[in-house]
């Protein structure tokens, strides 16, 4: 599903995080094996996780994946103070299906496999994303993404959510 930028109030970028959960649902739905196990990038791509394997029905705990470790750029940021990795399963020989809220860069996907990685050798790895924003640095592409936006370097896009559990976006502008 392609979204164009929709601009509301002062140029703030408008997308139904509910609403294109709902989509990424049915895409995740289509994409599931016997077998396949759901991993999530913390914090939003592991929130993804947790629901959709609520939501579908999915027996097995997802699995959590940090990318904190294996970042390229961790002599600058350092341990990120988010959840760190978690893989209830075996991963040699698994399908997975790897989740993230934002597909930017690609560089937080490549950190996340090299943490996988870390724990075993899967037969198959997939991305689905909630939305691909585009500005690839990596050769790194989702299977699956329930909505594809464009927006300037100077801003970021991040999935939040309320007390209650329902998904929203925060959009934030940095100076270039």
């Amino acid at each position: 599903m392609t979204h164009p930028d929709t601009a509301g109030p002062a140029g703030r970028l408008l997308l139904d995080a509910e609403a294109l959960y709902a989509e990424l649902a049915r895409g995740v739905r289509a994409l599931l094996a016997p077998g396949t196990r759901l991993a999530g990038i913390t914090s939003g791509g592991a929130w993804l996780a947790e629901r959709l394997q609520r939501d579908l029905g999915l027996q097995e705990a997802p699995g959590v994946l940090s990318s904190a470790m294996h970042r390229d750029d961790f002599a600058r940021r350092g341990l990120a103070a988010s959840a760190q990795t978690s893989i209830p399963f075996d991963v040699n020989g698994a399908d997975i299906l790897l989740l993230d809220d934002v597909l930017y860069t690609g560089r937080t996907v490549r950190a996340v496999l090299n943490e996988l990685f870390d724990y075993g050798r899967p037969a198959r790895v997939r991305l689905a994303v909630l939305v691909d924003r585009g500005g690839r640095e990596l050769p790194v592409a989702a299977e699956f993404a329930a909505a594809r936006v464009s927006l300037p370097a100077s801003q970021s896009l991040a999935l939040a959510r309320t007390e209650a559990g329902a998904f929203h976006f925060d959009v934030k502008s940095h100076e270039a």
